[in-house]
């Protein structure tokens, strides 16, 4: 009877190990926290509002073999899904195999089958997956040590680990043909291999996002948005508006004061004092897409608005504050990226004889001037704050670059050197930076701009020198296609997407 009631005991006191202080209370934007495995102290989660921070600490075992312990803030997801963070193990520890990073696992029991992105103490970084419940966990490293930008991605029965450095490229690895079940756990996780020492770790710009469906129309612009703001030296990203419809190309006034982006047609205005948003008044221009420039004054917007019967996208100007448009391209299309400095001219992509090139027109209205003519697509125009030369994209290299010439047209030379497919370069006021968009080349052509892919902002010094990433995003088309610098040089403004379902307001700053 003492055996039998000693067996009952361990088989309880197991049980209760493998998913010990287990809670469903919200921590930020997840579900709840556990500690799982054997030996494993009850760890914690915390969320800090003022700077969107997580932070995790745990003690007891590690992730990994044929069972994890570890300390796990979690969301229930089901199906695809992408979660990012930038993170790190705090201090210096005494184990070079603590852990961080995400975890996605089919159950919170210690064995679960499971597939994690993984940074440990000594700077190794890898894919760790266990196929089975029960089964031992198998590895496969990066060479990227001390990561700190972290990205785990379901894709039907595919994961892919993304990790990187602050201002490097992704590195990634993969595991195909796994099918962990259609919902998951899924979340922040730390881990310290010693019961008797305490490690932790902290993370920053946490974002989960449902990706479009592989079964969708292409193209089509239906998931929701979140309005980020980027500091360009830190990389410190603060959402501070969702919508749950698609919103693109915020443009920042010169008075500081708001953002204008287009969405659903209309131009629309974010007030950063109010955190209200209000619809300018464009009149019977309706049809808004994400070519809109405000005017070096601060005065004028000019708009970029599909009109079929005049073959496509027609620019009109229209004030700041809303008002009467006037129409300044006769035909279409004519897309509109820049505004020159002095408020003459302004700069567009245009089709005419179905060849895409820069061309020029009076701010008023006027005969319009072709800047290029090489083969392919030249898109994205922009002034620099000094007048002395337009930043464009040509894929006249069958690589997407960023370009720049003189405002005549003459000097034309490439900027980048063909690593990504390179977008709409923006020049911040200071006359100092260059930011822009690049997607990944196995992700789209050289031609092409579509929304809902994996890509990145990247920034470089007008005097030139390597790109470097200051953030990574999944979105494109209506990220950032037109100039969205903050007017003190230091921030920038994008658009990101995601499944609406997922966008929650505790993550608004």
């Amino acid at each position: 009877m003492k055996q039998l009631f000693f067996l009952i005991w361990a088989v309880l006191f197991w049980s209760s190990n493998l998913s010990a202080s287990a809670q469903q209370n919200p921590v930020g934007i997840f579900d709840g926290q556990s500690s799982s495995g054997p030996a494993v102290r009850p760890g914690t989660a915390t969320y800090k509002a003022v700077n969107q921070t997580y932070e995790l600490s745990s003690s007891g075992t590690t992730v990994g073999g044929t069972q994890d312990g570890f300390h796990f803030l979690w969301k229930r997801i089901k199906g695809d899904f992408i979660v990012y963070g930038r993170g790190q193990l705090i201090g210096k520890g005494t184990n070079s195999g603590r852990k961080m990073g995400w975890m996605a696992r089919s159950s919170l029991s210690a064995d679960a089958a499971q597939v994690s992105a993984v940074v440990q103490g000594d700077g190794a970084t890898l894919l760790q997956v266990r196929k089975t419940a029960g089964a031992t966990s198998e590895e496969n490293a990066t060479s990227v040590k001390n990561a700190d930008i972290i990205q785990l991605e379901r894709r039907g029965t595919t994961f892919t680990v993304r990790v990187a450095r602050f201002g490097e490229p992704f590195q990634t690895r993969d595991i195909t043909e796994l099918d962990l079940g259609e919902e998951l756990y899924v979340g922040l996780f730390v881990c310290a291999p010693n019961r008797n020492v305490t490690e932790k770790a902290q993370f920053e710009d946490v974002r989960i996002s449902v990706p479009v469906s592989l079964t969708e129309q292409p193209n089509r612009m239906n998931l929701g948005s979140r309005l980020e703001l980027l500091d360009v030296a830190t990389g410190k990203r603060d959402v501070i508006h969702t919508e749950t419809y698609s919103i693109q190309a915020p443009n920042w006034t010169s008075d500081n004061k708001s953002l204008i982006y287009n969405g659903r047609g209309l131009i629309q205005a974010f007030d950063f004092a109010t955190k209200q948003v209000r619809t300018v008044n464009t009149g019977d221009v309706k049809n808004n897409n994400n070519d809109h420039v405000i005017s070096f004054d601060g005065k004028q917007i000019g708009l970029s608005s599909g009109v079929t019967a005049l073959g496509g996208s027609i620019i009109y100007t229209v004030p700041v504050e809303g008002g009467t448009p006037k129409q300044i391209t006769p035909k279409g299309p004519s897309y509109l990226h820049g505004w020159s400095p002095d408020g003459k001219h302004l700069v567009f992509c245009g089709s005419r004889d179905k060849e895409f090139d820069v061309y020029k027109v009076p701010a008023d209205g006027g005969p319009e001037v072709r800047l290029t003519d090489a083969q392919g697509l030249d898109d994205g125009p922009e002034y620099t704050p000094d007048g002395k030369w337009i930043y464009f994209n040509s894929n006249r290299t069958g690589t997407m670059q960023i370009w720049r010439m003189k405002p005549d047209g003459s000097g034309q030379e490439a900027v980048t050197d063909g690593e990504f497919h390179d977008w709409f370069a923006h020049i911040s006021p200071d006359g100092k930076w260059i930011v822009f968009l690049s997607f990944l080349k196995d992700e789209v052509k050289p031609g092409e701009h579509p929304p809902y892919k994996h890509v990145y902002l990247r920034l470089m010094p007008m005097s030139g020198g390597k790109p470097k990433v200051i953030a990574y995003i999944y979105g494109g088309q209506g990220t950032i296609n037109t100039p969205s610098w903050s007017p003190d040089s230091k921030r920038v403004a994008f658009v990101s997407n995601t499944d609406a379902s997922v966008l929650n307001p505790v993550e608004v700053k």
